[in-house]
């Protein structure tokens, strides 16, 4: 389980570190693990995780699959684009600060609309290789 805390923990803090994030989530940057109540569009959450063994030689190493969501209402989709855009040159490949991190890649990104048409969501798929100490 400290593999899932670990990468979130790193994810957090470097992108509400990221003066780029800044121009679209605000200061501080509203990246969550949960949204507050009272939220202020847009915003990013952590969405689904997903952690399988892949084996390893020296050390148990695992790969996870994990999604981060931007939220926004501002009436088109450009924004929610945008901030997954810069979502993509942030992480993919990123060195994050994080005990065990082989690599970091963005394999996927899907922007659509919900159903009452005012908000569009931008999924962002990351796959994170970890091996254990």
């Amino acid at each position: 389980m400290s593999a899932f805390l670990d990468l979130q923990a790193g994810l957090l803090a470097y992108l509400r570190g990221q003066a780029s994030l800044a121009v679209w989530l605000g200061t501080p940057v509203r990246v969550y693990d949960q949204a507050p109540a009272e939220v202020v569009y847009p915003y990013v959450s952590f969405g689904r995780v997903s952690a399988q063994s892949i084996g390893g030689v020296e050390a148990d190493v695992t790969e996870q699959a994990l999604n981060l969501i931007c939220v926004s209402r501002f009436g088109g989709s450009e924004e929610a684009k945008a901030i997954a855009a810069e979502l993509r040159v942030l992480l993919d490949g990123a060195e994050l600060d994080v005990a065990g991190l082989v690599s970091l890649r963005v394999t996927y990104i899907d922007v659509f609309r919900s159903a009452d048409q005012r908000t569009t969501y931008a999924l962002v798929r990351l796959r994170a290789v970890t091996e254990a100490g």
